[in-house]
This record gives C-alpha cells, structure tokens and sequence, in this order.
C-alpha cells in the first residue's frame, strides 16, 4: 500500500504527477516541506501549451477553450473575449461558503492540484504551476471556505485558490489574513496573467477531495493500529481468549484483512500471557472481543479500497478537455498520453473527457466512514463489558471500592455520545441526488464531502480510544497479571506516565484527553507500537 504507514520526515517533496505518496502530502501539508518540480514537468507543459495556442490560433471548437462552460458549452466565444474569459471563470465560481479551511488541508489541495497538472493533460501555462509551487514554499494561503464542492470538481472552493493567483480574493501569510495582491507582494511574488483555459484549469479536478483524503487516509491507518493496540490492553485487564485469533481458525474462512488484524494482536500481546488460550478467564468471550480481527480487518480492507480509488486521482489528471500529446521526441520522460506515436512531435489534439467524476472515490469515502463506524462500536462495548463484574471478573465499574462508587460507569455515556456522532457522519452522502447548469451537469459525487467528514470522524474515534484505553489501563492495574505482552506492556506504561490509577471517583474527562492528546496523538507513541504490531514503518 501507498500510504498505511509512516514515513521518514522529509524537508523536500519532488512532485512528477506520478509518484506522490500519502506521507509526502503528510509532509508537505503538516511539516511544511518545500516542493520541487521534476525536471520533465515543464518541458511537458510548455509543450501542452503549444497545443493550446494552435487550437486557440485555429479557431477549432473546445470546450471551455474556446466555448463557453456548463450550460453555455454551445456559445463560441470572440477569441479577443478568452484571456478575459479566464479570469471570469476564477471570479464566477469563487461562491464557496463557511468557516476557512484549515491551513494543512489547503496545503493538501494545493500540493494535489500541482501534481496533478505536473502529470500532464492540462494544458495550464508553465507560469501558472510555478506560481502555484512558489504560494506552497512561501506559505501563502488562500482562504478557501469549507462548503462549495458537489464533487463535480471542486470548482467553487478551488476559485478561491485562483482569486489569489490573479492578485485578488485572500490569503494567509505570516499569520496575518490579508488580501491576495498584498500577500503575494510581501511574499515577493508576481500576479499570474491568466490565458486561455488557465481560469478553467485554476478551478479544475478534485484536488481538495484528494488532498483532504489523503491526510485521512493517512491517519486513518495510524488509529486503525491504535485501536490494535488498545484493544490488546483491553484483552490484556479482561483477560480474553485469544484462539479466536489462530491462524488455523482464521484460513477456514479468510475474510478481507482478518488475518493481519490477528497477527497483529497476537504480535502486540507476545511476552505476556494471553498468546496461550489457556491463560484466558473464559472459554468464550463477547463479540466486541472475540471478533475484534474480524471488524479490524474490514476496515483494513476499506482502507485497501480508498487506496485503490485515492491514488489515481492523486497521480492523475482529472481535467476536463485534456490536451494529449504523442511520444515523438518528448525528452521529457513522462509517459505517453496516448496519441499515436508515428504523429509528429509537435502534433496534438484536446479531447472531452468525464475524469472529472468521481463516483469511485466518493464510494470509497463511505465504506471508510461505515467501517470507521464499526471500529468505533465495538470499542465503546468492549469498555462497557470492563465495567462489568458479571462478565469481566473485575470490580463493577472497575473501582476499588466496587458498587460504592461511580467509578467509570458515567464514562459509558461519553462513550455512546462518541459512537452517535461517529455513526451518524456516517450516512453515505454518495447517492445524494443532484444536478446542475440545465441538466448538463446531471450528477455528481460529493466526493469532497465524503472526505471531509472523516477529518471529524476520526478525531472522535481518536477520543473514543482514549475513552476504551483510560478503562483499559485501570482494569489491568485491578486484574495485575504476572506478565503483559510488549504492546499492552508499553501502552499502560505510557498512560500510567501521564494519568494516575483510580482509587476514588473524580473527573475523568481530562484523563481521556490527555491520552488522546498526548498518548495516541504522538508520532513517537505510533511508531513504537507500530513496530511492536510487526507494521511497517
């Protein structure tokens, strides 16, 4: 997989249009790594360009070239009308509304719409992509509002972005909201004047769906081996049975991801007890339990979905017409668009295409967010079965003093507040119907959507494991086993650092903060347990 584990922070990304990872967006986008183009892209572009010109130069109809856009693809545009045409189009769509964005996910989308366009198909001026390249390595931001995108390219939010490039709209430089034209002054930067089909390519694709995917799906696959490794210190205080985790068991029915869910647990509680069933309290455990590889591995599998629908629109073009360019000579060594080879190196030709549309991504999105959902079902219910003496063995509601005291019972309900908000931003929003610019436009995706709500999603379900851990970690201090397995052994260590046992009742809501916070929000904490899971790092 591209992007399920952590890389090697990097202070340079080069982007090619090809080869852009998850860790690099993470790098770029988090760290503030610089951004570099390959030395084919433009070259590549330039000769895109010169398509551009001919077709412009022959009057040939284009869509959104020399034509109009939407509904008015009928209207043949003056060509002394195009230059002010693209500026229109950044103006006229610049209608996104809402709280600005955050500034690591318009980071995101910036670095996916450069490497998008650095593939080819474009046919943007050079000009506008070292722009684009010069606002990432300034850190000048355009403000880009959180609503406008129906997943039919993220035209109305990307404006925004093309505001900034013309001089106008705004942008964050230095920590300061200033407008476009003094942002990029003080950041020693030019103006771009816009071509024809540059103000089309500005709001063009779906790179804020790819960028903000891309983080989520990042930290997806960190929480994923965060609840691993939090469910082996709940196995760890409860004692659970761990045959349901035999690989033999496993390979009678292999389900997607199931079996390195398992090896993983098993991985994590080597060194302890519980490898050998024998040791476990019961022979049969809850489901929340004894099928936790089976719900992990779903969402591994989900994860190898999004995945599989991310990185082509990541590392592809997702305009609309495409410029395509043959072989020929091209010294660039980026790959053939798909024009005959034998045509000569200057040839080209601009085609309408549905790139644009991402159906597959946005259902992708939402099998994400159902399985995010499940992961989050059964951690609430495994903290609840802890709390449990009828089924746990532990004092009821794992305090010292037993029934006497609250203990972590009132903690449940933070639990269920958790699982609600996480279950319902998980409706599918890829079925919603909608349409636009007179039926032309008669379906899209919500793709941006889709990805923005796993940003929410799982900054509650990171709340929720803390919410299982802290429960966690207090059943094991009662349980007091004779040995813990690495994982569990290390994530007690780490928590017992920061948060005390339980022996009176007190608020627990700073505890549960805390180990979100500062336990399984560092990057040194993942590391470690990823290593210790066997993951690769």
């Amino acid at each position: 997989m591209t992007g399920h584990g952590e890389k090697p922070l990097v202070t340079e990304v080069v982007v090619d249009g090809r080869t852009l990872s998850y860790g690099d967006v993470v790098a770029v986008a988090r760290h503030g790594a610089q951004v570099a183009l390959a030395d084919g892209v433009l070259p590549r572009l330039a000769r895109e360009r010169a398509v551009v010109d001919d077709v412009v130069d022959r009057q040939i109809p284009t869509y959104g070239l020399t034509t109009g856009l939407g509904a008015r693809s009928s209207y043949a545009l003056p060509r002394t009308e195009l230059d002010a045409f693209s500026v229109r189009t950044v103006r006229g769509r610049a209608n996104a509304v809402g709280d600005p964005l955050p500034t690591p996910v318009v980071r995101a989308a910036l670095l996916a719409r450069v490497n998008g366009l650095a593939g080819g198909g474009s046919g943007v001026r050079p000009e506008i992509v070292r722009l684009l390249v010069a606002l990432l390595n300034a850190r000048v931001h355009p403000v880009i509002p959180e609503v406008g995108s129906i997943g039919a390219s993220d035209l109305c939010q990307m404006a925004h972005v093309g505001l900034v490039v013309i001089g106008e709209g705004s942008a964050e430089y230095g920590d300061e909201v200033l407008d476009g034209a003094t942002a990029l002054r003080r950041a020693g930067l030019t103006p771009a004047a816009l071509g024809p089909k540059d103000g089309h390519v500005l709001c063009s694709a779906s790179p804020l769906a790819a960028g903000v995917s891309a983080l989520a799906l990042h930290e997806a696959g960190a929480l994923l081996a965060l609840a691993q490794a939090v469910t082996a210190l709940t196995y760890e205080g409860f004692r659970a049975n761990t045959s349901p985790l035999d690989a033999r068991v496993l390979a009678l029915r292999p389900a997607p991801g199931q079996s390195h869910a398992a090896a993983g647990l098993l991985a994590l509680l080597t060194d302890g007890e519980l490898t050998d069933p024998r040791n476990a309290r019961r022979v049969q455990d809850p489901v929340s339990l004894r099928c936790a590889a089976q719900v992990h591995g779903a969402a591994y599998a989900a994860l190898d979905f999004v995945d599989a629908a991310l990185a082509p629109e990541l590392n592809g073009c997702g305009d609309n017409p495409v410029v395509l360019i043959g072989a020929g000579d091209d010294p660039t060594g980026l790959p053939d668009t798909g024009v005959d080879p034998q045509l000569p190196f200057s040839a080209g030709e601009i085609v309408s295409t549905g790139n644009f549309h991402t159906p597959a991504l946005a259902l992708a999105f939402d099998t994400l967010a159902l399985a995010l959902t499940q992961t989050a079902a059964i951690s609430a219910e495994r903290m609840r079965r802890l709390l449990d003496p009828a089924v746990s063995g532990l004092p009821a509601n794992l305090s010292p003093y037993g029934p006497e005291r609250s203990g972590f019972a009132p903690l449940v309900k933070t639990a269920q507040a958790l699982v609600a908000e996480i279950r319902m931003l998980a409706v599918p929003v890829c079925v919603d119907p909608r349409q636009g610019a007179d039926a032309v436009e008669d379906d899209s995706t919500n793709a941006s959507l889709g990805a923005r709500r796993l940003t929410t999603m799982l900054g509650r379900l990171r709340q929720l494991l803390a919410v299982e851990a802290v429960a966690a970690a207090q059943a094991v201090d009662l349980a007091a086993p004779a040995a813990l397995g690495r994982g569990p052994e290390f994530l007690h260590r780490a928590i017992r650092e920061l948060v005390p046992t339980l022996t009176d009742d007190r608020p627990h809501g700073v505890d549960v903060e805390t180990v979100s916070r500062d336990i399984l929000g560092s990057d040194d904490v993942r590391s470690t347990l990823n290593a210790l899971a066997g993951e690769a790092t």
